[in-house]
């Protein structure tokens, strides 16, 4: 850092808040570039999602080849995934191996919240506030605090005067609970709820779910790396990212090369929709036909394919129906990858109560209440009701721009508008890695190229003595304009309806506006790529101001 004593030089160069995925790749970054950093996280350890998330079930729905880091080719060959699709605690592993191989720790300080970051015209610098009341000043704000990081908490009346225990799946206890033998309502059949269903099935007596929105559950087929699986892969793991980054999603398999139309038999199209189920997870939509998800008659075949599997596996003919979807293509809201899930609801100690047209009303000392007047007696009530997807992690702290713009303020009137997902008008010198209008797909892989784009950002403007960074108006709209035109150009927005995150269509007077850019993270990527070799275009960079 500078030793230069004007006035307006900062505690620190930049300031990191969250030490998941994100934030431990952005503190390596700032490292590289010779930037001192500091890092706020507010679990008692690096890992961001895993670090919260530990509920029965917990693991990835991307594959473990590339749900991790590039950066480092020796880590890349040192670390042995176990599973196809890594647990909780082998994902939580992971990063506490790269904090330590990198001696991140030093950096972060943890158990600490940061409730308030200020920006000031005056002196181009941010002002940090955390809940114990400590200000840091810095130039660059990153925040990396997730894209699922605020859960939405149980909206009914009562949830307090409950008599048996309750829990949220996102803040599940560090120390085991013990579900045997005990009534158990799970509330939500999201992504979250798909794998704890199934996982604590044949540990209770009683397992009532509450289903409001039904989805397309994919097979995720997991199974245990050998090693010569894992030798495969670290034999040339440029090739394994190239092609990540290649794909329209970030994953590592090839598209299908082949579109609704090129098959009109259609026992052809139904034994490749077969191939895909049976290749599990992601790779039903990417597999399969590469129109799917702008071909409403491709779609609807897929669609009814799995209604038609759903109804083949679960017994009962009235909870197979309540488990079809019906108001959503698929895609329309994530698919989750599910681990026996339709078939848990085979069991006899397993019920599924649908509450779209019998909401739940309230929470009563003895269960759940719906509004026919039914209770529901059990003992343990478990909310896995979704998250304030996107913006919710910076809405809930009090983040203010130039001229005292707050975020939330300005996201709650004119929804998000963030260029390349990374930057907003109005908030100079702030990264939100993640951020709403990023790339839809595998986190990992725009993860990457996020933070090689924003350490590109800081060696530009310290090269040219820069101190604020900002993009237009016009350049953050244009961004969003590209966002609305490739999802419309989709069957997604139908979604909607269906209570989508990615639209922020599942909270309650959340401003909808598309979160994401549906054009492909092969072409997000690419278009990070050119903005750095152009120079940047649309970004405002300002001269170091004068000394005092």
């Amino acid at each position: 850092m500078s030793t230069d004593t004007r006035s307006n030089q900062p505690d620190i160069d930049a300031v990191v808040v969250g030490a998941g995925f994100s934030g431990l790749r952005m503190l390596v970054e700032l490292r590289k570039l010779g930037l001192q950093a500091r890092c706020f996280e507010a679990g008692s350890d690096v890992g961001g999602t895993w670090y919260w998330n530990r509920y029965p079930g917990a693991r990835t729905d991307s594959e473990a080849w590339f749900y991790c880091y590039d950066f480092d080719e020796e880590l890349m060959q040192e670390w042995d995934w176990q599973e196809r699709f890594p647990t909780q605690k082998q994902s939580l592993a992971y990063l506490r191996h790269v904090a330590d191989k990198f001696d991140l720790r030093k950096e972060i300080t943890f158990n600490t919240r940061v409730t308030s970051a200020a920006w000031s015209d005056d002196d181009n610098l941010w002002t940090l506030t955390t809940e114990t009341g400590e200000t840091v000043t810095a130039r660059h704000f990153c925040a990396a605090s997730g894209l699922l990081s605020v859960a939405v908490e149980p909206p009914f009346p009562g949830v307090q005067d409950f008599e048996g225990e309750w829990y949220m799946s996102s803040r599940w206890p560090h120390t085991p609970v013990e579900l045997s033998g005990k009534r158990v309502a799970v509330v939500g059949t999201g992504a979250t709820a798909v794998q704890i269903i199934p996982t604590i099935a044949d540990e209770v007596e009683q397992l009532t779910v509450f289903q409001r929105t039904a989805n397309y559950v994919i097979p995720a087929r997991n199974y245990v790396a050998t090693e010569e699986k894992r030798q495969s892969i670290k034999r040339d793991y440029s090739t394994v990212w190239e092609e990540t980054y290649a794909h329209p999603f970030g994953m590592w398999f090839p598209p299908a090369n082949r579109v609704f139309d090129d098959v009109p038999d259609r026992d052809e199209r139904q034994r490749i929709f077969d191939s895909g189920w049976e290749a599990g997870g992601f790779r039903f939509l990417f597999e399969t036909f590469d129109d799917m998800l702008v071909n409403q008659q491709c779609n609807d075949e897929a669609s009814d394919f799995i209604r038609n599997k759903i109804r083949s596996i679960v017994k009962d003919p009235t909870t197979a129906e309540l488990l079809c979807p019906q108001d959503h293509p698929i895609g329309g809201k994530r698919p989750p990858a599910g681990h026996f899930y339709y078939e848990a609801f085979n069991r006899a100690n397993v019920s599924l109560v649908s509450v779209r047209d019998n909401p739940i009303t309230e929470i009563v000392p003895k269960g759940i209440k719906l509004a026919d007047g039914t209770v529901h007696e059990v003992d343990v009530i478990i909310y896995a009701m979704g998250f304030d997807a996107i913006t919710g992690s910076l809405t809930n702290i009090d983040v203010t721009g130039r001229g005292g713009t707050s975020i939330k303020e300005a996201w709650d009137a004119n929804a998000p508008a963030q260029h390349l997902a990374l930057c907003g008008a109005n908030f100079p010198n702030m990264y939100t890695i993640a951020g709403p209008q990023g790339a839809f797909g595998n986190f990992h892989a725009f993860m990457n190229k996020q933070i090689e784009w924003i350490g590109a950002v800081l060696e530009y403007a310290r090269e040219h003595g820069h101190e604020r960074v900002e993009v237009t108006d016009e350049a953050a709209e244009a961004w969003v304009e590209q966002c609305e035109a490739a999802i419309n150009a989709t069957l997604l927005m139908q979604g909607a309806k269906a209570g989508s995150w990615f639209l922020g269509a599942n909270i309650e007077g959340k401003k909808s506006r598309v979160l994401f850019y549906f054009g492909g993270v092969n072409a997000y990527v690419a278009a990070l790529a050119q903005s750095i070799e152009e120079g940047f275009p649309g970004y405002v960079f300002d001269k170091a101001l004068t000394p005092a």
